[in-house]
C-alpha cells in the first residue's frame, strides 16, 4: 500500500531527527528513514564522536524541547585557549568577556540523536521506518516516489536527504560534488589527563596538525581530535598503547599532565565536501549531505543543525501559504541562504588550516605575532568569539537569541 508523506526525511541522525522535531505543531506529514537504531546502552567512558554544541545549536535545541535532557550529560565549557607549539603565539577566550556563563557544550553525538528520537517519537505527525533503507528513488513533476529494501512504497512532495558525507540521496540526485582531500587523518579517542581540564577547550597547532583535547563532563577526561599526515596517522595507530601515550602527552606540551587512553583509538580521513546544488526539483540536502569541513572548530553538526533549522522554517511558511514545499523555486532561498553560510564557513577553515601549516620561522612569526595581537585587540576578539558561538550570520528563527 502506498503511504503519502509531505517530507521525507533520509537519514535518523542528529541532523535529521532535528529537522522533524521542526516540524512538529503543523499539519506536515513527516516520515523518517534510517537504516540503524542507535544503541541505548552507554558505558562509563564516553564514546569517541561528540562535538562541540554552540550557544545557537543549543537555543535550537532548547527550543525543541530537548535540551534538559542532553544538558544531563554535556559539558559546558566556559573557555578556550589556542597555540603554537613550542613557541610564544597564544590566545585564550573566556565566556565572561561576552557576558556569557559558557562559551558552548562538549556533548556525545549519540545522546543528541537518542534525545531528538525520543522527542519525535511523541509526535503525531512522524512516521519513523527504523532500521529501513531505500531502495529506489524517483523524482516526478508533482511527488516523489521511493521504495523501501522491504518493498514499501512511499511518495512525497519534498524529500530531504540527511544521510551523512556519503549521501545515497545526493548520489541519486546526480549532484556534483566539490571535493578537496585535506591531506590529513583524524585519530579520535577519550583520554584520561593528570590535571583537570577546568571547563576549558584546548587546541595545540603542531607542525603536523591541530590537536584538540574537548573537555568531557568528568574533570579529568576528554575527547582528542588528533588530524595529521596519513602517514603519520598509520604510524600512531600502529603504537602501543603505552607509547601512544608519551606521544600524545609531547604533542600537547604537557598541557594537561600525563595522558592516558580510555577508549579505542580510530582513524577517520578528513576532506572538504560542498554540494553544487543544496536544492533540486523535489530535493534538498542537509548538514554533511551538503558540505564538511575540517574538524579543526568543531562547527561541523552546528552547521547542519542550522540547515535543518533553516530549512523547517522555509517548509512551514510556504505549506502555511499553500503552495508547494518540493518546487525548486520554493527552495532557492533555503539554497541560498545555507550555502552562503556553508562557503563562509570552508573559507574560514581553510585559512586557518593554511595559516597554522608548516613549521617554517617567518611563517611561524607572522603567525604567532597574529596570534598575540588578536589576544590583546577585545574587539577582534570578540568578533571570532560572537562566530563560533553561533551569534553571527542570518540565524533562523529557532536559533535566534
Amino acid at each position: 500500500m502506498m503511504q503519502s508523506y509531505d517530507v521525507v526525511i533520509i537519514g535518523g541522525g542528529m541532523v535529521g531527527l532535528s529537522l522533524a522535531a521542526a516540524l512538529n505543531n503543523s499539519a506536515i506529514k513527516v516520515a523518517i528513514i534510517e537504516g540503524q537504531l542507535p544503541d541505548e546502552h552507554f558505558s562509563e567512558i564516553a564514546d569517541n564522536r561528540v562535538s562541540a554544541l554552540s550557544a545557537a545549536s543549543e537555543r535550537i535545541l532548547s527550543r525543541l524541547g530537548t535540551w534538559p535532557e542532553i544538558a544531563d550529560h554535556a559539558a559546558a565549557y566556559q573557555s578556550m585557549e589556542v597555540w603554537d607549539q613550542d613557541s610564544f603565539g597564544r590566545i585564550t577566550f573566556a565566556a565572561e568577556q561576552l557576558q556569557q556563563q559558557h562559551l558552548g557544550h562538549i556533548v556525545e553525538n549519540r545522546r543528541i540523536q537518542l534525545a531528538l528520537l525520543a522527542k519525535v517519537k511523541q509526535q503525531t505527525n512522524v512516521t519513523l521506518l527504523m532500521p529501513h533503507q531505500v531502495k529506489q528513488l524517483a523524482m516526478g513533476e508533482g511527488e516523489a516516489w521511493l521504495q523501501l529494501h522491504n518493498g514499501q512504497a512511499l511518495t512525497a512532495k519534498l524529500v530531504v536527504g540527511a544521510d551523512g558525507a556519503q549521501s545515497w540521496t545526493r548520489q541519486q540526485m546526480a549532484i556534483p560534488l566539490v571535493y578537496r582531500d585535506y591531506q590529513h587523518h583524524a585519530i579520535v579517542a577519550t583520554v584520561a589527563t593528570t590535571e583537570s581540564h577546568q571547563g576549558c577547550a584546548r587546541q595545540a597547532f603542531t607542525p603536523q596538525g591541530p590537536l584538540a583535547f574537548l573537555p568531557l563532563s568528568q574533570p579529568h577526561q576528554c575527547s582528542i581530535v588528533w588530524s595529521v599526515s596519513p602517514e603519520r596517522a598509520s604510524e600512531l595507530m600502529a603504537l602501543t598503547e603505552q607509547e601512544f601515550n608519551k606521544a600524545l602527552t609531547m604533542a600537547f606540551d604537557n598541557q594537561l599532565g600525563l595522558c592516558r587512553v580510555l577508549s579505542h583509538r580510530f582513524k577517520v580521513p578528513l576532506a572538504m565536501r560542498y554540494a553544487r546544488n543544496f536544492a533540486q526539483h523535489r530535493c534538498a540536502l542537509v548538514g554533511d549531505a551538503a558540505h564538511t569541513i575540517h574538524p579543526l572548530a568543531g562547527q561541523g553538526v552546528n552547521l547542519g543543525l542550522l540547515d535543518a533549522a533553516s530549512l523547517a522554517q522555509e517548509i512551514i511558511r510556504h505549506h502555511a501559504s499553500g503552495l508547494d514545499i518540493g518546487q525548486l523555486s520554493q527552495l532557492r532561498q533555503f539554497e541560498r541562504w545555507r550555502k552562503a553560510e556553508a562557503v563562509d564557513m570552508i573559507l574560514a577553515m581553510e585559512a586557518l588550516k593554511q595559516g597554522f601549516s608548516g613549521n617554517h620561522p617567518l611563517k611561524k612569526l607572522i603567525r604567532d605575532v597574529g596570534l598575540t595581537l588578536v589576544d590583546k585587540l577585545t574587539p577582534l576578539k570578540q568578533s571570532f568569539m560572537v562566530r563560533a558561538m553561533g551569534q553571527a550570520g542570518e540565524l533562523p528563527d529557532l536559533a535566534k537569541p
